[in-house]
């Protein structure tokens, strides 16, 4: 009996140690991610699966598991480039991974004018790639153009809207200091930081981690483990 008794607390130990390993991982260094929705087509499919590094920007009370409040702000802090495919908990609900590309920095000012972007007066130039894409918004498939988007930094990454450009002309947005703006690549099928009631400007303790690689993806011509976002 003694034996059994023995092995049962090994294996619980076992088992705590690991638990407390993998949250010591999870939080710090490396965790996966689901897309879920198809707001990032065509960089980030529904069903891809990746890695995001909770290192990249430091660390806030939402680099934890259920965001517990032990820390009041950011720590060893690093600033996000523009283009950086980003997970962040929504300011509506500080609870809600979304995932968006950041394109407006602290004090950037962000408008749509004719369905072109600009940043800080200045238009994002993009060239059209393909003009019979098919994507899916939900649970429809629309048609949309491809677009090449080359940001102020030298970053580029594809984009796509739809070919009546829905989304054609904005207010100004003029991001606070200390948060950020986040577009997603689908552009016309995305809920971000254009929607101020729902999630509007984050916070720069609400960013999660970087999206660095996707380790399966859904598209079958991709194999499962993809090149850096």
């Amino acid at each position: 009996m003694k034996l059994d008794r023995d092995f049962f607390s090994e294996n619980i130990k076992t088992l705590f140690y690991a638990l407390i390993i993998a949250v010591i991982i999870r939080s710090l260094f490396i965790q996966p991610f689901y897309i879920p929705s198809s707001s990032m087509e065509p960089t980030l499919l529904v069903g891809d699966r990746l890695f995001v590094t909770k290192y990249s920007y430091g660390y806030s009370r939402h680099s934890f598991p259920f965001s517990p409040p032990i820390l009041n702000k950011r720590i060893f802090f690093n600033n996000p480039e523009r283009g950086d495919v980003i997970v962040f908990k929504t300011p509506v609900d500080n609870r809600t991974d979304y995932i968006k590309r950041l394109i407006g920095l602290p004090g950037d000012r962000i408008q749509f004018i004719d369905s072109n972007l600009y940043i800080n007066n200045s238009e994002i130039l993009k060239s059209r790639i393909s003009k019979n894409d098919k994507i899916y918004c939900g649970d429809r498939t629309i048609d949309v153009f491809t677009f090449r988007e080359q940001l102020s930094n030298e970053k580029s990454h594809t984009t796509v809207y739809l070919k009546d450009f829905s989304f054609q002309n904005s207010d100004i947005f003029i991001v606070p200091k200390d948060h950020y703006f986040f577009l997603g690549d689908n552009r016309d099928c995305s809920k971000d930081s254009r929607f101020l009631s729902s999630v509007g400007y984050v916070h720069k303790n609400n960013l999660v981690g970087k999206a660095q690689f996707i380790f399966f993806s859904s598209d079958k011509n991709v194999g499962n483990f993809s090149s850096n976002l």
